[in-house]
């Protein structure tokens, strides 16, 4: 019914930047809140940055200042520009939709491994 697919993962130095990105595609009829999500090894998975189909976003304390979400409704594609970055940031990255297609119902992507290494 409703794929997501991200890509924009990768290695980075410590200080550095990626840019994450999430498509929607199948039988959607609207994309309601959409959000970033990361699992570190051996911790369970946090919530890192969502945004309304509005444009109101809400971020997880220790990324505001350094990572900003975005989205693009007429691609159904969210965004996640991740600046600063620090080793305690590696993680594999969700993305997560909450998408009207005939009910509401909300779909996960695959992951996207990040990596804050020297």
């Amino acid at each position: 019914q409703v794929q997501l697919v991200e890509s924009g993962g990768g290695l980075v130095q410590p200080g550095g930047s990626l840019r994450l990105s999430c498509a929607a595609s199948g039988s959607i009829r609207n994309i309601n809140t959409m959000g970033w999500y990361r699992q570190a090894p051996g911790k369970q998975r946090e919530l890192v940055a969502t945004i309304s189909s509005s444009g109101s976003t809400q971020y997880v304390d220790s990324v505001k200042g350094r990572f900003t979400i975005s989205r693009d409704n007429a691609k159904n594609t969210v965004y996640l520009q991740m600046n600063s970055l620090k080793p305690e940031d590696t993680a594999v990255y969700y993305c997560n939709a909450n998408v009207l297609t005939w009910y509401t119902q909300n779909y996960w992507g695959q992951g996207t491994q990040v990596t804050v290494s020297s």
